[in-house]
């Protein structure tokens, strides 16, 4: 392709990214599918210099000031994210000279508000919960890419196989800190042409997504509940666990996202997964479950923030108006949920937010309102998982997984026995 058209069309793609009125992934995923004829170094290029742009709109947009034409091309002058040489065959000789000024540019030198790149209402709970030093640290993480997770199904392979027969396919692996189920692959690439993937033998899954399966500890037999189970990766790692026995239903409000479960389950070689729509979280199928459930993993709808690496739009999408109004929502989703549970058996909550206001406030809030609910302390119950370093995972009772300390996307999670 030109060098002119490529540029043309990021400018394109990032002007429909930017009105910020659907998730920045789906557009991207539907321009591609609008131009077919893109091959796969072109659509990185696309891909790339758009997710630069949203990591680092604030500064850029400070930068782009100094230049002239559309503010979409200067952006994507400023992030491009492929080769030089080509960028500088599509430009103009005062163009060239103004990224060479830039270019010069101390951005230590700029306000912290261009530096960490956050709208205030999210950066400053941050700062007063981290201190200055880990908000930096944090700031710094998430403007950066996500490492690929594999969670290896233990149905169809062992840890150990699954990183020598990536290592045969030239894909270098490490086996996980923390999850014993998990393996972090460098690079991106193509695994979906690779057995090991068309097989079910792994499946991509975030380290942080892993632990939160781990913390619901089911067991051979049990009647499991994934009260929110979206696109199913929890829900695989659930049924996996339990050696496909017992009965696991998926619940979501949303048919589209449980249809994206269809073909991982088919890989996953599970029988005991049940994926059912239900219309809210007062549903009669949720209410015919009330006391029979062992184990119910709540992975509440939320902000999102702990996913900036991988979904940097988040933090102009959301407010914290929306926050409120999760707030509302997972309360009452938490509250129905909780009816499922047997005497003795077990209620996790989750969120992939990095806000106080959705975890912990949320957390309390349960506990006071519902004394026959035991809280139990996470990072006891991850030990007896086999979770490694435990405690590192834990602040004050509850998971508190961060992208700067952990490397896994930012998680909170809260563990509940229901009381004999």
């Amino acid at each position: 392709m030109h060098p002119n058209a490529l540029l043309d069309m990021s400018c394109e793609l990032l002007r429909s990214v930017l009105k910020f009125d659907a998730p920045a992934d789906g557009v991207v995923s539907a321009y591609f599918r609008k131009n077919k004829a893109l091959g796969q170094r072109e659509r990185h290029t696309l891909a790339e210099t758009v997710y630069a742009v949203l990591r680092q709109r604030l500064v850029l947009q400070h930068l782009a000031q100094s230049g002239s034409g559309p503010l979409e091309r200067r952006l994507c002058l400023l992030a491009w994210a492929g080769s030089d040489s080509f960028l500088r065959s599509a430009i103009s000789p005062a163009e060239q000279q103004w990224l060479a000024e830039v270019s010069k540019i101390d951005r230590a030198s700029l306000a912290p508000k261009l530096r960490h790149n956050l709208p205030e209402w999210l950066s400053e709970p941050l700062m007063a919960r981290l201190g200055e030093q880990a908000f930096w640290q944090l700031a710094d993480a998430m403007n950066e890419g996500a490492a690929l997770d594999l969670r290896v199904n233990l149905l169809k392979s062992k840890p150990e196989e699954a990183l020598a027969t990536l290592k045969a396919a030239g894909i270098e692996a490490q086996a996980m800190p923390y999850s014993p189920w998990g393996l972090r692959v460098q690079g991106k690439p193509a695994l979906n042409k690779l057995e090991v993937f068309t097989s079910g033998a792994v499946e991509v899954q975030d380290e942080g997504s892993q632990l939160l399966a781990l913390l619901v500890d089911v067991k051979r037999g049990e009647m499991v509940v994934d009260f929110c189970a979206g696109a199913g990766g929890k829900t695989l790692a659930l049924g996996a666990a339990m050696r496909n026995t017992g009965r696991l239903y998926a619940f979501d409000v949303s048919g589209h996202r449980l249809d994206s479960l269809k073909p991982r389950l088919a890989r996953s070689g599970l029988s005991n997964v049940y994926p059912a729509q239900i219309s809210h979280e007062r549903d009669e199928r949720v209410k015919r479950l009330a006391g029979k459930i062992d184990r119910v993993l709540v992975d509440a709808p939320c902000s999102g923030l702990g996913t900036l690496r991988r979904n940097p739009d988040l933090k102009w999408r959301q407010s914290p108006k929306a926050v409120q109004e999760l707030q509302a929502k997972q309360t009452a989703i938490l509250d129905s949920a909780a009816r499922m549970v047997k005497a003795g058996g077990r209620l996790v909550y989750a969120t992939c937010s990095l806000l106080s206001a959705e975890n912990e406030e949320i957390a309390q809030a349960f506990s006071a309102a519902h004394p026959d609910f035991e809280w139990l302390n996470a990072a006891e119950v991850l030990d007896k998982a086999h979770v490694k370093s435990s405690e590192s995972l834990c602040e004050d009772g509850f998971i508190r997984l961060w992208p700067h300390r952990h490397h896994t996307d930012g998680f909170f999670a809260a563990v509940w026995q229901r009381k004999s």
